[in-house]
């Protein structure tokens, strides 16, 4: 059929994958706290990778402090304080850490 609607397929974009997040994707966001304070958070990297070594190496790119949190719906996330997302991104390229087209910057 050529002029298939795409709205009367099967697959339902909304539907939660079986551990909740979206796979390959990696999700950077930034959460203000008081001020001109905020941290931005780096989620779904993938977990062959080490992620102690990207924070450290992260503080040190970034000037900034961090740290690891265990998060029980998004498994390991990386905090960093201040609103590094751009630099986020160009490292997570430039290291072959996730691709342009895997990565979501949300924020305001």
């Amino acid at each position: 059929m050529e002029g298939e609607i795409q709205n009367f397929q099967n697959h339902d974009p909304f539907k939660e994958s079986e551990d909740n997040r979206m796979e390959g994707v990696v999700h950077i966001r930034v959460q203000q706290r008081t001020g001109r304070k905020s941290l931005t958070t780096i989620q779904g990297i993938d977990d062959r990778f080490d992620k102690k070594k990207i924070l450290r190496v992260c503080r040190k790119e970034f000037c900034c402090n961090g740290t690891l949190v265990e998060h029980d719906e998004y498994g390991e996330v990386v905090q960093l304080q201040g609103d590094v997302r751009e630099g986020a991104v160009k490292f997570l390229i430039e290291n072959n850490l996730a691709t342009n087209e895997k990565i979501k910057v949300h924020g305001f």
